[in-house]
């Protein structure tokens, strides 16, 4: 048995058991492959966990950065209060419009403000409504402007939050010194602001699974 053939046998098994699909996060995937939008969402037992993450910082208000189909949207959405409120960015109107439905289909469309066009455009506006501070910041959009997110997501929250970086391994490239790719060299730019940063406290995991090899970044909003 292959090493990518075990990683799948063992994420099905833990999906099966601690994070299975209900029928609206089942449509939301099948709605996504349908409509041809690239199969990069998290997988559930991802979605799951930053369902857990959210809930264990008690996340009001949650910013997303790169909505796809909404299925990660879903996952970090049921994880607030009635009265809360996620917001989710997204470039492509095509992507956004299936994640609309996805969101409205799992019952959540009055938590979950989608916004359509380049983050970097949508996250000034949003500052400017001078909304309360992000509890919890997810960014998984494109790697090259990671820095920018985060420098954008430092501004949006306050002491306490959580910034969750997506897929901060690039198999392995990211500690490759002569990997000069866009996506490795604003990975790594995040990386490195998180380390050098007064206001965050961070590491980084690796993992192995259903989505291959790849990682997350965690960083705490210090005083």
């Amino acid at each position: 048995m292959s090493d990518s053939q075990l990683w799948d046998d063992v994420d099905g098994y833990f999906i099966t058991h601690l994070s299975p699909d209900d029928d609206a996060l089942a449509a939301a995937r099948r709605e996504s492959d349908a409509a041809g939008l690239p199969p990069v969402n998290v997988a559930a037992n991802q979605g799951k966990l930053l369902q857990l993450l959210a809930q264990i910082q008690g996340a009001r208000t949650v910013l997303e950065i790169g909505t796809l189909g909404g299925y990660s949207t879903i996952w970090l959405a049921r994880a607030l209060p009635a009265d809360g409120r996620l917001v989710t960015l997204e470039y492509s109107a095509r992507h956004a419009e299936v994640a609309t439905r996805n969101i409205a289909r799992a019952g959540l469309d009055t938590l979950v403000d989608v916004r359509v066009g380049p983050a970097l455009e949508s996250l000034p506006e949003l500052a400017d409504e001078n909304p309360p501070p992000f509890d919890l910041v997810f960014i998984d959009a494109d790697k090259g402007n990671n820095p920018h997110y985060l420098e954008w997501a430092l501004r949006l929250t306050s002491t306490g939050s959580l910034i969750v970086v997506d897929n901060v391994v690039r198999g392995g490239r990211v500690a490759d010194a002569g990997e000069t790719a866009d996506d490795v060299r604003g990975t790594r730019a995040a990386i490195e602001l998180i380390g050098g940063h007064p206001r965050l406290s961070g590491t980084a995991v690796q993992t192995v699974g259903t989505k291959g090899y790849d990682g997350f970044a965690l960083a705490r909003v210090l005083a």
